[in-house]
């Protein structure tokens, strides 16, 4: 929504300088000699420096100039004292206008060179799932709350292990290039230990460590890890993360929840010991939705939150990414605006035989 608001504002940007000499001008024509309309041209220059480059910013402060000189000789005050300062004023204003305009060109250039290196990081850091993997059909949505960056500290994962598919989705407390890095340890870690653990306790231990390492201070990570084969159920282990929420194919929603509560990621020392495993029914045509905290936590105009378990029957479409469209799409209009912190959705389904 911001980016159409600049779009439709770019039009009126480029004309404001010559609608504001047109105005300048008539004016003068119609007052005469000695109204003293003339020193406003220079807001021709000073609102050309807004957008364009440097090159417009001349242009205009030359119309001006040119302006200026064709209304000083039609009311006869060509040369005299308050003229040239008129003059003056528009040089003036016109090398200011240029200078912002190129610093500004530059700036934009900067920040178009951040956006393809954030979007290069993301595509890395926050591969796309496969829409089959092992048993199920997976589809995944993130929104950023920082759409210039279009990263944040949401994350998920889902890989093929000779133990089944291994999935992991969590969320980096804090915001920034420290939450981005913090999740790329995650991922990093989870990829690696996702095939080479037994289980799903040696997995969270490896995140564990890797998080240890690498943590420096108060910041931890709320996730939740989860193992499916080739048994109509699916294991979990959850780090203070927002419960899955499990669709049945009969249209029974429950949320998956753990049967105790765990501390997050890189908090393990205040626990003393690993969450438990546990395991909830997945049979075929049965969803599981994992979320992050910002999309429960999205408000609409009226201070209320998504009713996420409410909305679940639009995720019904035959195609998981339809569905998974369909929510998100449902999610933005309860907003209502950009969203305030990143939302990440993952959808598993599981096949019919």
């Amino acid at each position: 929504m911001a980016a159409t608001s600049r779009g439709r504002g770019r039009p009126f940007l480029s004309l404001l300088p010559f609608l504001v000499m047109a105005v300048v001008a008539v004016l003068e024509l119609l007052e005469g000699t000695g109204t003293g309309y003339l020193p406003l041209l220079s807001l021709g220059p000073a609102f050309a420096s807004l957008s364009g480059g440097v090159r417009r910013a001349a242009a205009v402060g030359a119309l001006a100039l040119l302006l200026c000189v064709g209304l000083a000789a039609h009311n006869d005050i060509f040369g005299t004292r308050p003229n040239t300062l008129t003059f003056i004023s528009i040089t003036g204003v016109t090398a200011a206008g240029m200078l912002a305009s190129a610093i500004r060109v530059r700036n934009e250039r900067e920040l178009a060179d951040i956006r393809t290196v954030a979007e290069a990081a993301q595509r890395v850091l926050l591969r796309p799932v496969p829409r089959r993997v092992g048993p199920i059909h997976a589809a995944v949505r993130y929104i950023s709350a920082a759409a210039r960056a279009r990263i944040g500290g949401d994350l998920y994962e889902v890989v093929t292990t000779p133990k089944g598919v291994r999935v992991i989705v969590g969320d980096v407390q804090g915001k920034g290039l420290g939450a981005v890095e913090t999740a790329a340890v995650v991922l990093g870690a989870f990829r690696e230990a996702a095939y080479d653990e037994e289980d799903l306790h040696g997995v969270a231990a490896r995140l564990e460590k890797a998080l240890t390492r690498h943590l420096t201070s108060e910041q931890f990570v709320t996730a939740v890890l989860a193992e499916l084969g080739s048994a109509d159920r699916i294991l979990l282990m959850n780090f203070g993360h927002p419960p899955p929420l499990l669709l049945h194919a009969d249209g029974r929603i429950e949320a998956a929840e753990p049967p105790d509560v765990a501390p997050p990621l890189g908090m393990a020392s205040l626990a003393g010991q690993c969450p438990p495993v546990y395991e909830v029914p997945f049979a075929p045509r049965d969803q599981l939705l994992f979320y992050t905290d910002g999309v429960i936590e999205a408000r609409d105009g009226r201070g209320e939150f998504y009713p996420l378990a409410e909305r679940l029957e639009v995720l019904r479409a035959a195609d998981p990414e339809k569905a998974l469209d369909d929510l998100q799409a449902d999610l933005l209009r309860h907003v209502g605006a950009p969203i305030t912190d990143d939302a990440a959705m993952l959808l598993l389904r599981r096949r019919h035989h």
